[in-house]
């Protein structure tokens, strides 16, 4: 579970206050997946950022319990020089969790054949995608933040993505980041619209939300 309370967050660039987060309370279930809908700009990956931990809030607190994953699909903590083996063993001993086990894992999913035994400053935007995907997945948490990830790769691979993301939501909960309507019915819970600081939280009224979410995206 995680719980905003009271949670601000503003940034102001070239003059101009963005809004990112407007004194939000809003509670995140438990095995629960949560899709955040709403435009390019609202704020949502920021709001993943906060979840996470990885950014703090102006003021407000954010109450974790459980264990929560960096936000799936932000490749930016792979180290460029070293391979995608050498990054996934890293990262395995930094989460505690077995190394060979997570190789074999990651090794198999991500399907990056000579590329994972490359330095990560060879790969394309892709493959650090399906290597950030196939890390977090191989290790359990009980909150997964996703960010359009399962988009990534061929048809064959986006089904198998979310297919391994449906069977991790047997036991964990999610807050997934998505434009993909069609994801939010087949692998979402509930779902939510985040537009100019607020989170409109429409619980399991999935189709109320995209209906939200629909005419936000015909206003420029």
């Amino acid at each position: 579970m995680i719980e905003l309370r009271n949670v601000n967050k503003t940034y102001v660039m070239d003059g101009r206050r963005k809004v990112v987060a407007d004194n939000l309370n809003v509670i995140f279930p438990t095995r629960t997946a949560v899709a955040v809908l709403g435009r390019n700009g609202a704020g949502k990956s920021s709001l993943l950022r906060m979840l996470s931990g990885a950014m703090e809030p102006d003021s407000g607190e954010i109450i974790r319990t459980g264990t929560i994953s960096w936000p799936v699909g932000f490749a930016g903590s792979f180290h460029p020089d070293l391979t995608g083996l050498q990054n996934t063993r890293f990262i395995a001993r930094v989460y505690g969790v077995d190394s060979d086990a997570l190789v074999e894992f990651v090794a198999d999913f991500a399907e990056l054949g000579q590329h994972f035994n490359l330095p990560v400053r060879t790969y394309s935007s892709g493959m650090k995608s399906r290597l950030a995907f196939g890390v977090s997945m191989g290790i359990p948490f009980d909150t997964y933040l996703v960010d359009e990830v399962t988009a990534v790769g061929d048809a064959s691979f986006r089904h198998k993505s979310e297919a391994l993301f449906a069977a991790r939501m047997k036991n964990s909960a999610a807050v997934m980041v998505t434009h993909a309507l069609g994801q939010v019915k087949r692998l979402c819970k509930h779902a939510s619209v985040l537009e100019e600081g607020i989170l409109h939280y429409y619980g399991t009224d999935l189709d109320g939300a995209i209906e939200h979410h629909t005419e936000l995206m015909k206003v420029r």
